[in-house]
């Protein structure tokens, strides 16, 4: 049994951690499988739809809607949960309030246990900015889950993956003339806040493209020009139109500067009861955790990965690079075929009786 459609959670006017009220509020989200079976919750990634997500299920898969009721909610501002492009009922003249990954991991909750009915789940798992959010679930909810699995992503946004932000931020934000008020703040423009014209979008997203392209891959993956020899890319220049300024396009400057300002804030132990202390947090986590970071990852590199992991409790956490030249994009969404089966065979192995693998 599966839900085919995207359906919505109404949070009604739902508290935010910075202590503004999101109006209105609500939750995309989309099921597979029976709601009897072990629940899964597997959230969504920087500018990633839910269908972004489906790479990773199937009946061939260790995410088989036979076996689990997969749930995938979608990050605020992705332009399907609440998001500036369809709120309309908010301001205009100001930007969409700040939300945080605890945000993010509130309104889940809610939705999976009131709206959903689940009490428990088997796993909480996801890539990039859906690993922040596993780190999440892992610290605000820790009994919730037997198991985590977050890859290619953090628990807290490093100083160097804050700064490599800040380049996306800020080149994102000069298409309409506007700066970067600094880390884990928003525009500075003369005049104050204005919306984008079309010209400025297409120009601050293209820079946004360019800006990411230099950070999702790998030098080897470049240097082994496998956009050219296994995704069909004509050269260089035919790959950065087409895969990243293409990317780019189809997205909102404006849901893209609230997913950012949530990953550039990343911080699970920015929370009760552990008040910023990270190693606590790390200990607060009791679901055994997977952690899988790629071998040539530039900002979520496997040392970051190892030193999260180290601070679990003895047995609790496990860490495992995948062995890819495809950066980040080892981890997702479904492009290296030989980076899924490693994944799927990862989680085949961990779902079936939590051993690690």
């Amino acid at each position: 049994m599966a839900d085919r459609e995207v359906k919505l959670y109404n949070l009604g006017d739902f508290p935010l951690a910075s202590g503004v009220t999101l109006p209105g509020a609500f939750i995309a989200y989309k099921t597979f499988g029976s709601p009897s079976s072990p629940a899964v919750i597997y959230p969504t990634w920087y500018s990633g739809l839910i269908s972004d997500n489906e790479w990773l299920i199937g009946t061939d898969k260790a995410l088989t809607p036979e076996k689990y009721f997969i749930i995938i909610p979608a990050l605020f501002g992705n332009g399907q949960s609440s998001s500036p492009t369809n709120m309309p009922h908010l301001p205009r003249d100001r930007p969409f309030p700040d939300v945080t990954f605890k945000d993010n991991v509130a309104a889940q909750y809610k939705l999976v246990t009131e709206g959903l009915g689940v009490a428990h789940a088997r796993v909480v798992l996801g890539w990039s900015m859906g690993a922040g959010q596993t780190y999440q679930w892992l610290t605000q909810y820790p009994g919730f889950m037997d198991l985590g699995v977050p890859f290619c992503g953090s628990a807290k946004t490093s100083l160097h993956n804050q700064v490599f932000l800040e380049g996306v931020k800020s080149a994102l934000l000069a298409g309409k003339g506007a700066a970067s008020g600094g880390i884990c703040a928003g525009e500075l423009s003369e005049g104050g806040y204005r919306n984008w014209t079309a010209e400025e979008r297409e120009k601050g997203l293209k820079a946004l493209g360019r800006v990411y392209a230099g950070w999702g891959f790998s030098q080897a993956f470049y240097r082994e020009k496998v956009y050219e020899r296994l995704l069909g890319y004509k050269n260089l220049e035919d790959f950065m139109v087409k895969f990243w300024e293409g990317w780019a396009l189809s997205k909102d400057p404006e849901n893209m500067l609230v997913m950012l300002h949530t990953w550039q804030s990343g911080d699970s132990s920015d929370q009760e009861p552990y008040n910023g202390d990270f190693e606590l947090a790390m200990k607060g986590i009791k679901a055994k955790t997977l952690v899988l970071p790629g071998k040539t990852d530039l900002y979520f590199p496997p040392e970051d990965s190892e030193y999260e992991v180290e601070r679990m409790t003895e047995g609790v956490g496990k860490c495992i690079p995948f062995p890819s030249i495809w950066g980040h994009w080892a981890g997702g969404p479904g492009t290296s075929r030989t980076d899924l089966s490693w994944l799927d065979d990862k989680l085949k192995v961990f779902l079936e009786d939590g051993r690690f693998p």
